[in-house]
């Protein structure tokens, strides 16, 4: 019997020894068409010659192939037949995340051949095809969901919206109509953590706070971080001659800009979120991912967008969380210029710097001459947590508790802090 000829959605190999070249095939298949078969035990004229030694460990020797050879990852049908007393093993899969790479590299279908693709073609590809977007392809682990809060947000906004079709309009499924990560992002209650973590001095040798705003629908955790930042963003205010001007220690604008940036473009299929980090003199807002693959850093900063996440973005917009204009990166370019961004293939960091005049008066204000580095660092958490224990302090700084006990018998010497109440029951006041 014979099976036809090759084609651009059609591979035959002779056997399983040519299984490396048959998931290559499979792979470039997937990245032309979106699908494609193979068949082993097959000539390329179509002939059926049989698998010979074929048992279910063959089959499952193919799985294995496939599932370390092609990223991202497929679900394939792999299949035993028997035609003409012959075995024969088939594979189809089917996928959306183009591009596919077959043992790290990628490669096209061209009539029945497999090309590999030039980085210039691959771009091409991308470009064409736009970046893959994996959260609503990827299964929550949950399927427990509601989305009574995303619901309510969209009529608070005035968006109509069709009760029996909700979910399915949002594209919180996936094709077999179960619930996607996107939909545990958004749902009422969930596992993921947003964190606002603010350090004592200029890096991470001594955190005074960790505030989380995770486990709900990520837009009430996205705006949430927004109001806590407006509401530490002191104001000072100037008066000169009849101008009275109000001063802030950040620019809000560029740090709502880079927020909401980080949470819609972060590649949220890792499951790893973005995160503040708030220093004496800077605020950093991190996100996992780096630059779309079809993104240039010249588009990047021109504000061209290729969005990873288009389900997403589009409900950020819908609910007016965005505008979608793209003018967020020029905005952050034109106040810090472009070195505010640090930007790697895995991550984008944005640092908006503190306002060094306010700074500057702050430091003057709290200028403890008399006092080592230590002993600043114990004051600073003091000021910040009122409640902290000695085993707190010691966690925190990394010093001994005997240390920290030391240092707090000077501070009290120094009238820089007093203790209220008990030792068990009672609190840290820090004087001036």
């Amino acid at each position: 019997m014979n099976l036809g000829i090759e084609s651009e959605k059609l591979e035959f190999k002779k056997s399983t020894s040519e299984l490396n070249e048959g998931v290559i095939s499979l792979s470039a298949m997937l990245n032309k068409h979106g699908e494609g078969t193979v068949y082993f035990g097959v000539k390329n004229n179509g002939d059926i010659i049989g698998q010979k030694d074929l048992n279910e460990g063959t089959l499952r020797d193919v799985s294995r192939k496939i599932a370390e050879g092609i990223k991202p990852q497929i679900i394939s049908n792999i299949a035993l037949e028997l035609i003409e007393d012959k075995k024969i093993i088939k594979v189809y899969a089917k996928g959306n995340n183009v591009p596919y790479s077959a043992f790290g590299k990628y490669y096209s279908r061209s009539f029945d051949e497999d090309k590999q693709l030039s980085p210039e073609m691959l771009k091409a590809l991308i470009n064409r095809e736009g970046e893959p977007d994996y959260i609503i392809n990827k299964l929550s682990v949950n399927q427990d969901l509601t989305f009574k809060v995303l619901k309510g947000l969209y009529i608070a906004n005035d968006v109509k919206i069709n009760n029996e079709k909700f979910e399915e309009n949002l594209g919180l499924k996936t094709s077999d109509n179960k619930y996607n990560f996107m939909a545990e992002l958004l749902a009422d209650n969930n596992d993921i953590s947003i964190k606002v973590v603010t350090f004592a001095g200029k890096d991470k040798s001594v955190m005074l706070k960790r505030t989380e705003y995770g486990g709900k629908c990520l837009l009430v955790s996205v705006n949430n971080v927004l109001e806590y930042m407006e509401s530490i963003n002191e104001t000072k205010v100037k008066v000169g001659g009849i101008k009275r001007i109000e001063e802030k220690y950040f620019d809000f604008s560029s740090f709502k800009e880079a927020w909401l940036n980080a949470c819609i473009h972060t590649k949220w299929s890792e499951e790893i979120p973005p995160v503040v980090y708030i220093y004496d003199d800077r605020i950093e807002i991190v996100s996992n991912g780096g630059l779309p693959s079809a993104l240039t850093r010249e588009d990047f900063f021109a504000g061209v967008s290729k969005p990873i996440n288009k389900k997403l973005i589009k409900i950020f917009g819908d609910l007016d969380y965005i505008d979608q204009t793209g003018h967020g990166i020029p905005l952050i370019v034109k106040k810090y210029g472009k070195k505010a961004f640090y930007i790697s293939e895995h991550t984008i960091i944005v640092t908006i710097p503190l306002n060094k005049e306010l700074l500057e008066n702050v430091e003057n204000k709290n200028a403890y001459n008399d006092l080592n580095e230590s002993e600043v660092k114990v004051l600073s958490i003091l000021k910040n947590d009122s409640n902290c224990k000695i085993s707190d302090l010691a966690r925190m700084t990394d010093y001994s508790e005997s240390y920290i006990n030391k240092i707090l018998r000077y501070l009290k010497e120094k009238n820089y802090i007093k203790r209220i109440g008990a030792n068990k029951n009672g609190y840290w006041s820090v004087c001036g």
